[in-house]
């Protein structure tokens, strides 16, 4: 009787075993934080509503980006899309998935030693050295406030080791949230053989709005960097918006010739939560269209 109770408990003890490693396993539209527990899923994000064409509402205003988006940042609700499912190449505002993957390891107040391969972009910068050392704090705030493309890759050299394997941590990361139309390579968004969507780039937003952390960053007109020498240089912020539009609270511009002007905006419009992405836009014409958008929001 004694060897039959046994052998029933390790019997339970290995399925336990068994289940536990399963759930370890990251099923569709989930992700695992760094503490180990599940995230929730994002799938009814940004989704595309029944029925709708490329172009919807009708009655929206008419932008110039040749892709957008608009969600309700509270629900993920689609609210007005444009072609919101062609592939794009989206310069730094990919620098959002970046921060989210660099948020959700944790240890931003960690230093990072920077190497020389970190410097060896262009065109913005921080202006740091190989050898100095700077928290990964410091250098989130000055990828998110002036879009520094060494910071992004001395955040992904740290957070994988290289370049090329933090893509595919970029890529792994952008399919649990469901941005299955998506490729990256590099963590900053200078060109590539590197697409994504506007549909994508708000599923990204959406997660990022939602880091309370990296909101309090992306709120800011600027940023104090301080050098190991103890120099300060001001990072102004590249959104045009912040501080100058009511309600606008982040998050990221971007642009090559490849990808166009790009912009991500988080905004209260109207009471309401909103999180608008245009890709593929002008200069002349983007901070406006923006403002449009949100008048418009504040409508619906």
């Amino acid at each position: 009787m004694a060897n039959r109770i046994s052998l029933i408990a390790v019997a339970l003890a290995l399925t336990a075993c068994s289940v536990v490693e399963h759930e370890q396993r990251q099923p569709p539209g989930t992700v695992l934080r760094s503490s180990g527990t599940p995230a929730e899923p994002v799938s009814g994000v940004a989704q595309r509503p029944t029925g709708t064409t490329d172009l919807w509402p009708l009655d929206a205003p008419a932008i110039h980006a040749k892709s957008a988006i608009l969600i309700d940042a509270d629900s993920g609700r689609t609210l007005f899309q444009k072609n919101a499912d062609e592939p794009r190449q989206v310069a730094s505002t990919q620098k959002l998935l970046t921060a989210l993957i660099v948020a959700e390891r944790g240890d931003l107040d960690g230093n990072i030693v920077i190497a020389a391969s970190d410097t060896a972009v262009e065109p913005t910068k921080a202006g740091v050295r190989a050898g100095q050392v700077y928290s990964r704090r410091q250098l989130l705030n000055a990828l998110l406030v002036h879009s520094c493309n060494d910071a992004a890759a001395a955040l992904g050299r740290d957070a994988a080791g290289s370049t090329a394997a933090f893509g595919s941590l970029m890529n792994s990361r952008a399919e649990a949230l469901g941005a299955y139309s998506s490729h990256f390579v590099n963590p900053h968004g200078l060109p590539a053989a590197q697409h994504s969507t506007a549909r994508d780039m708000a599923r990204i937003a959406y997660r990022d709005y939602h880091r309370p952390e990296l909101r309090e960053i992306m709120r800011q007109t600027s940023y104090p960097f301080r050098f190991p020498s103890g120099r300060v240089e001001v990072l102004r912020t590249t959104n045009k918006l912040l501080g100058v539009v009511p309600g606008v609270d982040g998050m990221k511009t971007g642009y090559t010739d490849a990808a166009g002007r790009c912009l991500i905006t988080s905004a209260t419009a109207g009471g309401r939560h909103v999180i608008l992405v245009q890709l593929g836009s002008r200069t002349a014409y983007i901070f406006n269209d923006a403002q449009t958008m949100l008048a418009w929001a504040a409508t619906r």
